[in-house]
Order: structure tokens, then sequence, then C-alpha cells
């Protein structure tokens, strides 16, 4: 990533009060190996560049973290309804995910089995498309970024596949539905 790559994130992030607002109290969060990550990331940089309200089209924020310790479904769930309870005013969903416990119900959510993630950075990379493998937090004096795809695709509102774990009709959903929101994306085919 680039100084100017992570000038023009920061700066389209700075802007977001939704995802400030979140991000200006993340040490309360307190889970390990944390990051915000993917969709609302990705879709406020995309409002940006089509000169949408920040906040268009995004339904949830996403907050990963990797904790191989407790692969327990209950302490997940435990962890978002603390996190929720702590931003009852955020006008969306907060989604609170283990990382290090997908590969215990992947195959039944999408039909085949995925090795257990090393790290959140590990799974950051399997995410479905180059733009949304994205993360960050905030690391007390700015922000801090995760991108294995680097920014151009996320800034340039290209959306690629990122064959690493998913299939054709994980991404052609996706590609429906953002594409229903912000029309302006260039979509690389599945195939291309």
């Amino acid at each position: 990533m680039t100084i100017s790559e992570h000038a023009e994130l920061e700066d389209i992030v700075f802007k977001s009060a939704l995802l400030m607002s979140l991000l200006r109290r993340w040490d309360e969060i307190a889970l390990p190996d944390c990051w915000l990550v993917a969709g609302a990331v990705a879709q406020t940089v995309w409002n940006h560049a089509f000169g949408l309200p920040l906040s268009h089209g995004i339904n949830d924020l996403d907050i990963v973290y990797f904790d191989a310790d407790d692969l327990s479904e209950q302490a997940e769930a435990d962890h978002a309804a603390r996190i929720r309870g702590l931003f009852p005013d955020l006008p969306v969903w907060i989604d609170v995910k283990n990382e290090a416990r997908v590969h215990c119900w992947y195959e039944a959510k999408f039909g085949y089995p995925i090795p257990p993630y090393k790290s959140t950075l590990d799974a950051i990379t399997t995410f479905p498309t180059t733009a949304t493998a994205v993360g960050l937090r905030s690391n007390g004096a700015g922000l801090e970024y995760c991108a294995p795809f680097g920014l151009p695709d996320l800034l340039n509102g290209v959306v690629r596949p990122n064959k690493k774990q998913i299939r054709q009709a994980i991404y052609e959903q996706k590609v429906n539905r953002w594409i229903a929101v912000w029309p302006r994306l260039t979509i690389v085919g599945w195939d291309s």
C-alpha cells in the first residue's frame, strides 16, 4: 500500500460518521487480533467515489477477531452482544466473528470444508473479493490497515474475485447485490 493510497483511505474513513463512531472507541472492543473488515469499509469507499452519502447501502459492520483458545459459539455470541451493547445507537447491525472457529461451521453453510485459519490476516486473505479483503483498526495514533491485495481495486471501484477459497456462486451473489446498490462499480467476471 502506498503512502498516498493509505492517506486517501484514511481521509475517506475519517469522514464516515458510521465507521468513526466505532473506531473512536476501538479499545473498548477489546478482542484479540481484531479488525473492522470487508463490506462496510469497501462500501464507504465506493460511496465516496460515487458521490453518495457515506453510509448508503451499508447494512452491517463486520468485526473479526482471532481466539483459538475459545472456539465456542457461545463465546462468540457473548462478544457480539457485548459489543452491540457498547454501540446501541448505531443504525446498522454489528456482526462479530471469531475467525479461529470459521472452519467449524463453513462446510454446513457453504457445502465444502476449509482448513482452520492461522490468524485474522490469514482469514482476510480469503475474503470473496480483492476490494473487500481489507481491514482497519485504531491504534491510538491513527489507523492501521490490513490489505493483502493492496488498495487499487478498492479505491477504483473494481470488484475482482479472490478465488483462494470461494466458489463462483458466492462471488456472483455478492456482485448481484452490490451492482444493484452501486451500479457504477467495475465488475470483473469470474472467468476473466
